[in-house]
């Protein structure tokens, strides 16, 4: 699939990492250094532009290493980027640990999945069909 794009960052487009990879990485696009004290967010800008096809969305979605090893996520994961938004691509970081974290010029910050999505017509009801699930929720299959 071909996806328009602006680059108005210092650093070279998003790239998978390797054949398989689902997610793009994306890195930040900063003048200076920019540090997470624990608990603080922060939306850091991509420097990126895209325009995607009608019925696809990019999401935005923690990098497992970054969260692992430094506690740092995703806020709004995962975050959604309409097909129609045609604003900077930025990231709204959070550090959950209990240690200030340096985000550089350059670091790749987050992850994003392009996928197809549909949009849906409300069709209103009196009754829904009967299920072995039914209305459990929350934990209700992990019973034994």
């Amino acid at each position: 699939m071909q996806v328009k794009v602006i680059n108005q960052s210092k650093h070279p487009l998003p790239a998978y990492q390797t054949e398989l990879s689902a997610g793009l990485d994306l890195r930040a696009n900063l003048e200076t250094s920019v540090t997470l004290a624990p608990l603080e967010r922060k939306l850091i800008g991509t420097g990126l532009y895209m325009e995607l096809p009608a019925g696809f969305e990019a999401q935005i979605r923690p990098r497992s290493g970054l969260a692992y090893k430094h506690g740092l996520t995703v806020l709004n994961s995962p975050g959604t980027i309409d097909a129609d938004y045609r604003g900077e691509i930025k990231v709204l970081l959070v550090n959950l640990s209990q240690e200030s974290f340096e985000v550089k010029d350059g670091e790749r910050i987050a992850q994003m999945v392009v996928a197809r999505h549909e949009q849906i017509q409300w069709e209103e009801a009196v009754d829904l069909s009967s299920t072995e699930r039914g209305a459990g929720g929350y934990g209700s299959t992990g019973k034994s």
